[in-house]
């Protein structure tokens, strides 16, 4: 087998809609309840579907734990632009912008924590 993509991902949250309002707000993904109670945020041709710990955690989910993810987002805009949006939105910057190695080579990079406190990073692609 060989994997091509990722479709999504799970966070598990304390909160739904603190984490929709945050991921909303700051990073202008699009909440969609996918079932009753089940939410996901979309952007672009991916999304991050949610689950509330204590509440609509899967039971596949071993050790649903808010807090534990560590990701990185892809955006074109530029690395001022995007920390002056988090510094407007309130977000601390906990690191960056600094040059780090992706799938498909060289990023720039800031880092701060959502909510629960996921580490998320969000990139520009550099030119090697």
């Amino acid at each position: 087998m060989q994997v091509k993509g990722i479709d999504h991902f799970v966070l598990v949250v304390k909160n739904i809609d603190t984490t929709c309002a945050f991921y909303s707000r700051v990073l202008g993904m699009t909440a969609h309840e996918m079932h009753p109670g089940r939410w996901a945020l979309h952007f672009g041709s991916q999304k991050i579907n949610l689950q509330q710990v204590g509440l609509s955690v899967d039971p596949f989910n071993r050790h649903p734990t808010p807090g534990a993810a560590d990701f990185c987002l892809l955006t074109d805009l530029p690395m001022e632009t995007v920390m002056a949006h988090l510094r407007a939105c309130g977000i601390a910057i906990i690191d960056g912008p600094v040059r780090r190695t992706g799938a498909t080579g060289p990023l720039l990079s800031v880092y701060f924590y959502d909510p629960d406190d996921n580490l998320v990073e969000v990139s520009n692609h550099l030119q090697e």
